[in-house]
C-alpha cells in the first residue's frame, strides 16, 4: 500500500457527507486526516471514515479518475462505495491492521 497513487473517498457515516481526494501514500494520507492535522473539509465536517479506495497505475491515471468521481452525481458515488463496501465500514483498520476507530 506504500507509496502507490490510489483515488479515495471519505465519508462521515453512512450515505454522509463525502470526500474524494487522491494521494500517493493511502495510510499516512488518511492518518492526517484522522488525526485532524490540517484545517480543511474533512476537519470541518468531521468525514474521516475510508469507504472505498482504488489504486491507479501512476499518479497521471490516479488525478483523472479524481477529477471523474468529483464530476458524478451523488448516488452514482454511493452506488459505487456499496458494490464494493455495502456496510460501509471504516476501511483503514483493514489496511493497516490497527482496530477500527471509535468515532
Amino acid at each position: 500500500m506504500d507509496k502507490h497513487p490510489c483515488v479515495y473517498i471519505l465519508a462521515s457515516k453512512k450515505n454522509g457527507t463525502m470526500y474524494i481526494g487522491v494521494t500517493s501514500n493511502l495510510v499516512n494520507r488518511i492518518c492526517l486526516h484522522k488525526q485532524k492535522e490540517e484545517d480543511g473539509f474533512t476537519k470541518k465536517y468531521n468525514v474521516l471514515h475510508l469507504v472505498y479506495f482504488e489504486q491507479a497505475d501512476d499518479m497521471y491515471s490516479a488525478l483523472q479518475r479524481e477529477k471523474q468521481l468529483k464530476k458524478w452525481r451523488r448516488q452514482w458515488k454511493i452506488n459505487l462505495i456499496e458494490k464494493y463496501n455495502p456496510q460501509w465500514r471504516d476501511l483503514y483498520s483493514e489496511i493497516t491492521g490497527f482496530p477500527p476507530s471509535r468515532e
